[in-house]
């Protein structure tokens, strides 16, 4: 690449089309998808309806303003929202989280907001200042004041929530952290405390949401009450779009004025997001639930046993695999890359797996048994 910035350490092939969960490079080799996209494309990449929706909506408009009403952004809002709560639309999830951000010190009238070690929020300003990873802030001090950070799934943070407290945000699965799963019991101690105090809980859902864990949202796996959820990613399944949602009596807060976006709300993305919530249903999402448990069967009998891993975490299709330092997750992506499986990695030599929640459920284990191949010959090579 001799014309864009280097700001991306990128994988030796050019990806030029995809049918359902495969994908097709410049050399016309075909792999088996485990990253939609770093979470994106949960429902593949031929799908029908995302494309008609997408399509008809073309032949009509495809930009028009905020200063107009839409019922495209209404319809989609519904969907979207849990009861009680309002949506704002723009276009990706750290746009989501600074826009959280602002509403949690304006709503609240307080500045100061708790995050966690090892989260991951955005790049922009704001939702960088919120991200618990020095390697991402380095050299873009100084960062918007007034984040205090805590340990995940350490008690002791309950400490850090006091009356003078605008916010806490988390993920209740760090993926770029790790795949780390938040304990549930931490998790409902935060959730309590946070109502105790009258502080905003905002959990970011731009990676587990929109069915990622088998439920619309992740928190529901958890019976929290968020104030704020942010959302992007999966939402418009390659189109861009993030929305943050909040409960009706924030709304006050955000008037005409406040906040706003050029391309939020799009037509054409909100297109895409509709056609995904229309096939986000109870049973499709039981089927995700049911493929993520033969899954996780195969990976806990065959690939938590190797020598070279030292754990593994996640929930529904979102999955980590924690390789130990005797091998480096990048050289295990670029030998699965080479047998024609594409996966990701994520911090702490994580190798990380996010298949399209349309994937088969043989093609899932037909993966999986490709790890365990690269896995298993690599166990034997460290330990000979």
């Amino acid at each position: 690449m001799k014309h864009i910035f280097p700001t991306y350490a990128q994988y030796p092939m050019e990806i030029v089309s995809g049918h359902d969960w495969h994908l097709v490079d410049s050399d016309q080799k075909t792999y088996l998808d485990f990253t939609s996209g770093i979470g994106v494309c949960s429902f593949g990449y031929s799908n029908d309806w995302i494309e008609q929706s997408v399509l008809n909506q073309l032949g009509k408009i495809w930009h028009t303003s905020n200063l107009y009403p839409s019922q495209l952004q209404d319809d989609v809002a519904k969907q979207l929202c849990p009861e009680g709560m309002l949506a704002f639309f723009c276009n990706s999830g750290t746009e989501a989280n600074e826009a959280a951000f602002k509403l949690a010190r304006k709503a609240s009238g307080k500045g100061h907001i708790l995050a966690f070690n090892n989260g991951f929020h955005g790049r922009t300003y704001g939702s960088m200042s919120l991200t618990g990873n020095p390697d991402i802030q380095a050299g873009f001090q100084p960062l918007v004041p007034d984040v205090s950070f805590a340990d995940y799934n350490d008690f002791k943070a309950l400490d850090g929530i006091t009356d003078d407290l605008a916010a806490v945000i988390l993920e209740v699965i760090q993926g770029e952290g790790g795949v780390v799963s938040g304990d549930p019991k931490w998790l409902q101690a935060i959730n309590q405390k946070c109502h105790e105090k009258g502080v905003l809980l905002i959990i970011d859902e731009v990676q587990t949401g929109i069915g990622r864990t088998g439920m619309k949202f992740a928190y529901q796996n958890f019976d929290l009450d968020p104030d704020i959820i942010t959302c992007a990613k999966a939402l418009g399944n390659g189109l861009p779009i993030g929305a943050m949602l909040g409960k009706k009596a924030l709304a006050a807060a955000f008037g005409p004025g406040t906040h706003g976006t050029t391309f939020g709300g799009n037509k054409i993305a909100l297109s895409s997001a509709k056609a995904v919530l229309e096939q986000l249903t109870p049973e499709f999402l039981d089927q995700v639930q049911q493929k993520s448990k033969a899954v996780f069967e195969v990976i806990e009998k065959k690939i938590a046993p190797l020598s070279v891993v030292d754990g593994i975490s996640g929930m529904g299709l979102m999955i980590g695999i924690h390789l130990n330092p005797a091998i480096q997750v990048e050289n295990v992506i670029a030998e699965l890359q080479s047998q024609g499986l594409l996966t990701l990695s994520a911090k702490h030599n994580t190798l990380r797996l996010l298949p399209p929640l349309v994937m088969s459920k043989a093609d899932l284990l037909a993966g999986i048994d490709k790890i365990y191949e690269v896995l298993a010959m690599v166990s034997s090579t460290v330990e000979s």
